[in-house]
């Protein structure tokens, strides 16, 4: 039921295994904003989709559109989520799109009913207050 990318490649150097929520509560939503206290451009989309949950950079590498307000679409067996700014697609797996843009993607995993999300800085569905940033 976990889903993500097995390559670790990308700014996930310092990653850990950061607890999301319960996958029940997750699972109501096709997608989350999940932020970070290293500011905007480290918040992350979490999707679920098709009964598997994929985590993303959440901001579209093109212009910074919010990812978490796209369609998700199914193709030819890939799942993407296109910008709402300017539809480029990525892959909900590998972040790959039809261009040279790409988005980077986290492992999750479920363990005991909860969502986890390998990232380097911890995760929230609330925003961290602005002087927490590093």
């Amino acid at each position: 039921m976990a889903s993500g990318s097995e390559d670790d490649g990308g700014n996930t150097s310092g990653a850990a295994w950061r607890l999301v929520g319960p996958a029940s509560e997750l699972s109501k939503k096709p997608c989350r904003l999940m932020f970070s206290p290293l500011g905007r451009d480290s918040d992350v989309c979490l999707f679920y989709v098709q009964r598997q949950f994929f985590a993303m950079d959440a901001r579209c590498a093109h212009s910074g559109g919010p990812l978490c307000e796209g369609d998700i679409e199914e193709a030819d067996g890939v799942l993407r989520v296109f910008c709402p700014w300017h539809d480029y697609g990525y892959d909900l797996k590998t972040g790959k799109s039809g261009t040279s843009l790409e988005q980077q993607v986290y492992e999750v995993k479920l363990v005991d009913g909860n969502v986890y999300v390998k990232h380097a800085s911890h995760l929230s569905l609330r925003p961290f207050p602005a002087n927490q940033k590093n």
